[in-house]
């Protein structure tokens, strides 16, 4: 063999190597969209309807699946985060003027062929990038979403609703930004499960934010306005699971033994979550901070209910901004 037919074979080899190795799949995308639709819910809460092909390489895989959404940057321009490489050190290079807002929302709904997504926004006026954006938002305009990329074969994770196989008794409480999510899991039970008993509580900001939702014959759906109730915001969550709620009973001599870590919600983000097992209960409970932390230490200390059946997840906190 010629030394020239060597190196012919040794490139060959080498281009076969180079082709057939796959690409690596991340498992979450950064996708273009632009504004379609504005639905109006209620007046705290409007559907915000994002359109465009990208949308059709996005997946989600459950009813409360997490996404981010940058939004237009301090000097007002779109977002434009390149789509190859990393958009994580793209974004550390701007400046603070340049560099796109971004925030945690919820898939509400994603229709793959019309290359529509809904996601709700709870309006508060023009007090942060978010809510700024949704209340003076323009149908055309265009933002940057990451989500679970459908290529990616694996469990990109993004979402906490894990209900046991053994449901029968469930617990959601949450306030408005929650609403999005709780909806979901109650359609979802309303199709599949629709034996397992569920005592949802919503806390909104007033009585024209309690919507209609699709729920099974054995919901028991409980809305907690707070103009009605006269009460500030968390406080209706805490005494629904306090007061209303019908909790199982808990370990022997709760509140005596149990030690519970504290977790300082203005430096980081309270994120607990269930790992069920056999048993039949589960509580999934979402929202403001200092709330969902006040409903953890009587669930766990004074009730003694099983931390592995409680998912405990404050969505925010009063007066601080978690990117």
């Amino acid at each position: 063999m010629s030394a020239s037919t060597s190196l012919t074979n040794a490139l060959g080899n080498g281009l076969r190597k180079l082709v057939g190795k796959p690409a690596k799949i991340s498992a979450y995308g950064l996708f273009d969209v632009q504004l379609k639709a504005i639905i109006p819910l209620s007046p705290s809460l409007s559907r915000f309807v994002f359109s465009g092909e990208d949308v059709a390489h996005m997946h989600t895989l459950a009813a409360d699946q997490r996404i981010k959404i940058f939004f237009p940057s301090a000097d007002g321009q779109p977002p434009q985060l390149p789509k190859q490489g990393s958009w994580q050190d793209a974004r550390r290079g701007l400046s603070a003027e340049r560099s796109p807002p971004m925030r945690t929302y919820t898939i509400r709904a994603l229709r793959r062929e019309a290359h529509e997504l809904d996601v709700d926004f709870v309006l508060h006026g023009v007090n942060g990038p978010a809510s700024t954006w949704a209340t003076q938002a323009r149908i055309g305009e265009r933002l940057q979403i990451v989500a679970p990329n459908l290529a990616f074969d694996g469990d990109p994770g993004g979402y906490e609703w894990r209900a046991p196989k053994a449901l029968q008794n469930l617990l959601l409480i949450g306030d408005e930004t929650a609403l999005p999510a709780i909806a979901g899991i109650l359609e979802q039970l309303a199709r599949d499960l629709p034996h397992v008993a569920v005592q949802a509580f919503i806390e909104v900001p007033g009585a024209a934010d309690c919507l209609e939702l699709a729920c099974s014959p054995a919901t028991q759906l409980n809305w907690l306005p707070r103009d009605v109730l006269h009460c500030a915001h968390g406080e209706a969550m805490i005494h629904a699971c306090r007061e209303l709620a019908q909790l199982p009973p808990g370990a022997a001599g709760a509140g005596h033994d149990v030690k519970l870590e504290e977790v300082d919600i203005d430096r980081q983000i309270l994120w607990e979550l269930a790992k069920p097992g056999s048993g039949d209960f589960y509580a999934w409970i979402a929202g403001e901070s200092a709330a969902v932390m006040n409903i953890r230490r009587y669930l766990i200390t004074e009730r003694g209910l099983e931390r592995n059946a409680l998912t405990l997840m404050g969505y925010w906190r009063a007066g601080r901004t978690f990117d």
